[in-house]
């Protein structure tokens, strides 16, 4: 199957808010909770705005990963970029039924591929996310070290 990356636009609020729904139980699991804003529809178009306006100012970069069928399969992100120091923090979730495909770790390889102002990547996991680990791995992310119960991560250009 074929992924491809979109960058996140105010259309996309009702199925975004819809596979965020869906998968929060799974997506806490393994990453801190969203805020309740992203549980009510009206507060949630609000945190879209607010994204939307922080990726207009080049602040971070949204994307939605979607299938051959255009469906929302997952987000990969990169936020608080620094483009004097041409470095971004790396942030992806992949919905529950999507998971084990090899999907983040390709979509990843687009990301980098597409952003290449950007020279460091920076991005943590905690330490029971072993397939988040896993993907940082493969795609040459070096761990930098731990701390709590976060591991860190760096890729370099």
């Amino acid at each position: 199957m074929t992924y491809r990356l979109t960058r996140l636009a105010n259309d996309d609020a009702k199925e975004l808010f819809k596979f965020e729904k869906v998968n929060k139980q799974f997506f806490e699991k393994s990453v801190p909770p969203r805020p309740v804003s992203y549980e009510i529809y009206e507060l949630f178009l609000q945190v879209l705005i607010e994204l939307l306006e922080e990726q207009a100012e080049n602040k971070s970069l949204f994307y939605l990963i979607r299938n051959e069928t255009d469906e929302i399969v997952g987000r990969i992100n990169i936020v608080d970029i620094d483009w004097r120091e041409k470095k971004g923090y790396l942030g992806y979730r992949i919905g529950e039924t999507y998971t084990g495909k090899g999907i983040a770790s390709h979509a990843l390889q687009i990301l980098l591929q597409q952003n290449k102002k950007i020279n460091q990547f920076l991005a943590k996991t905690t330490k029971d996310n072993i397939s988040s680990q896993k993907v940082l791995e493969r795609n040459n992310f070096v761990m930098q070290g731990e701390e709590g119960n976060f591991i860190y991560y760096q890729w370099d250009r």
